[in-house]
Formats: C-alpha cells, structure tokens, sequence
C-alpha cells in the first residue's frame, strides 16, 4: 500500500494545487473563481461561499501540514479576506452565493455555507493566529449549533408538522467540525458533541438490520417510507465513517474503529455498480426508483472519499478487505476522472458508463476542495 502514498502526493503537488494556483485567484476582487472548463478557463464569475470556504480552508491546511509556502499562505488569505468583508448577513449567517465583486445574490438559506466557514478560519487562524480569525470561527461554530435544529430557518420550504425529518448530512459533517474547531473550542464540548453525533449516526441513521445509512430519518429515529425516508447516498455515509475512525484513533477506541469500518464495506458492497463499476450517486432502499434523477452518474467526491476511508480502514486495522477494495476503487477513479490529457484538476461528473458527463473541473458544487483533500488523506495515511 505504501508505493500509494508517492502517486498521490505527486499529482497533489504537482498537478492539483497548481491547477487552482494558476486558474483560481480573482486578483481584481478578492476570493476565487472556482467555475472553470477543462483548461481552467472562467467560464462563470459568481462566487459560492461554500467553495470559497473551501478553498481558503485547503491552503490553510497545506501551509500548516505539508510546507510554510508564502503563497499558499497569500491563497488562503485572499479568500479569507473577500469572506470576511462579503460573506455574512447583519446576523452573522453566511450567504450562500455572491456575484464577482462581493454584493450579495442567494440569501443565507444553507448552512453548509457557516459549516465551512468556521472551518476556514479555525483552519487560518493557525496560520495566521490573529484573534479576529478565533472568533469568526466560535461565533460561526455557535451560530450552527443554535439553527441545527431548523437549519434553513425561515428559508424552509417544507410544511411543518407532517412528515418532519432529521438530515444526515449535518451531523456527519459536526463530527469532522468539532475536530477541526478543537484549538478553539473547550475540551468538555467537543467530547461532549462528538459523542451525541457518533451515537446519532452509528443508533439512528445506521439501521442494523439493513445494514444501510439513510440519508433521512424521523425525530425519533424511525424510518419513513417516502422517497425522502428510504433515500441512500453512499458516499455520504462512507465518507462519514473514515470521521469516526478519525474520532476513534483519537480517542483510542478501537470497538469505535472497527464499527465505523463494518459499516463502511456494507455502504460501498450496496453501492458499487456490479455492471459498470463505479458507486451509484443515490439509491432506493427498497429498489424502488430514486427521485433523484442523477442517481446513477458517478461523481468524484464520492469515490475520493471512499478511498480516504479505504486508506485509513487498512491503516488502523491492516484488513486485508480493505487494500482489496482500495486497488479497486483506485484503478476506477483514477482510469475514470483523472484528465490524463490536461492534467491538473480532476473531471467530476461521469455517466453511469464511466463517461464524462460534463468537462468542467469547477462549478457551483465542486471547488477546490474533495480531489486535494483526499490526495493529501490518503498520502499522510499511507506514509
């Protein structure tokens, strides 16, 4: 496993970070484009608060793990500052899109826009350890806490009181959240939140019985037979399981580790394409068709996600099942959304053949973020 780790910190050095080094900057107005075609070219100049976040958070991240370079430095800084003087409402809610120059254009209705947030400036504020950046982060961490019940809050379009569900995707993504705030929060919070999370995800959302994740349950952590309620996103759930091997090393918690991993190769064994290769975007638990018409279509996220699961799974526990699936999914993602023309950036969207869908590296839902972050998982796992 470990003649892995050389291939992936070189197209992390060499190919990724470049791309978005060379493409990404909006030297004019602060922040980046993430909306760029296949060459890197802008095609689109709204900016997504979310993969602002995102970005800033990844050159944070960079700077602070693999080399003190000043101008990834100046990259996250360049974000940070456009997020600072653009990206949050009177009350302190982050917006969900901005047009180029910063003026607001989708109100604060999502709160994956705070999630990240938080994370870029916890993550900056170790690189640049002004006090300002700390409590962004808190004040954006309580904010989040204080609307988890409600998220979109006044922006719900759902009837309340007649079918009520809890999502999956914000407990997961609190899970990896409190770890990243931890510098900045108090010890007795962070054990206290990761607990009730990891108890959420592995007592609620995972049902033994099936072996699956549901992307949505009732309040009282039943299932609901809906499209909503019988919902499956294995990448999602895949993904929020190498959270908790992450939570269960640092806790040394090996019955944590072992859980998390079990329920893994359950989600990706029910997700994998046995026709075409590749793990489905969406499915029904029941077989029934998805509402979700691009259920079928690979993405990259999913499968880079997997691996970073797969490179922790073999890692903290040498399963041989898990290098097995590894070489697998690493043959598929890398022969399917790597541009082995252009190099750079990863494609992101592929038909249920493996074909590319749409031969953009950036848009409105992908930035700067899955494809760097999990080359620099999966080579600091497997070093």
């Amino acid at each position: 496993m470990k003649k892995y780790a050389n291939q992936y910190r070189q197209e992390l050095l060499k190919e990724v970070v470049p791309f978005w080094e060379r493409h990404s900057p909006d030297k004019e107005y602060g922040g980046y484009f993430t909306c760029l075609d296949q060459d890197g070219k802008v095609y689109d100049t709204d900016k997504f608060i979310w993969l602002q976040a995102r970005q800033a958070w990844m050159f944070s991240t960079l700077y602070q793990e693999v080399e003190s370079k000043t101008s990834w430095k100046n990259m996250a800084k360049n974000g940070i500052d456009f997020m600072e003087k653009h990206g949050r409402d009177q009350q302190g809610n982050w917006y969900f899109s901005l047009n180029r120059q910063g003026t607001p254009l989708v109100e604060p209705y999502n709160i994956f826009s705070d999630c990240f947030a938080a994370m870029a400036f916890a993550a900056y504020y170790k690189v640049d350890p002004h006090a300002e950046y700390a409590q962004i982060a808190v004040d954006t961490f309580q904010n989040i806490l204080n609307r988890q019940t409600n998220p979109k809050g006044k922006y719900n379009k759902l009837f309340t009181g007649t079918r009520d569900m809890q999502n999956f995707a914000l407990p997961m993504i609190l899970c990896n959240l409190s770890l990243e705030l931890e510098h900045l929060l108090e010890k007795n919070q962070v054990e206290n939140l990761t607990k009730g999370i990891a108890d959420l995800i592995l007592n609620k959302f995972y049902d033994e019985r099936s072996g699956l994740v549901y992307e949505n349950i009732a309040p009282d952590g039943t299932l609901v037979d809906s499209f909503e309620g019988r919902l499956l996103n294995p990448g999602h759930a895949i993904e929020a399981m190498w959270f908790l091997m992450d939570l269960g090393q640092k806790r040394k918690d090996d019955k944590l580790i072992e859980k998390a991993e079990h329920i893994m190769f359950q989600q990706l064994e029910y997700g994998w394409d046995r026709k075409f290769g590749g793990i489905f975007y969406f499915l029904d638990a029941r077989g029934h068709p998805p509402q979700q018409l691009e259920w079928n279509q690979k993405l990259w996220w999913v499968h880079l996600e997997t691996l970073v699961a797969l490179a922790k799974s073999y890692a903290l526990t040498q399963n041989p099942r898990a290098r097995q699936w590894f070489k697998k999914v690493h043959e598929y993602t890398w022969t399917h959304f790597r541009d082995n023309n252009n190099g750079g950036e990863w494609f992101g969207y592929l038909n249920r053949q493996g074909e590319v869908n749409l031969r953009l590296k950036g848009g409105k839902w992908k930035g700067c973020f899955h494809v760097p972050r999990a080359l620099l998982q999966i080579t600091r796992t497997l070093e």
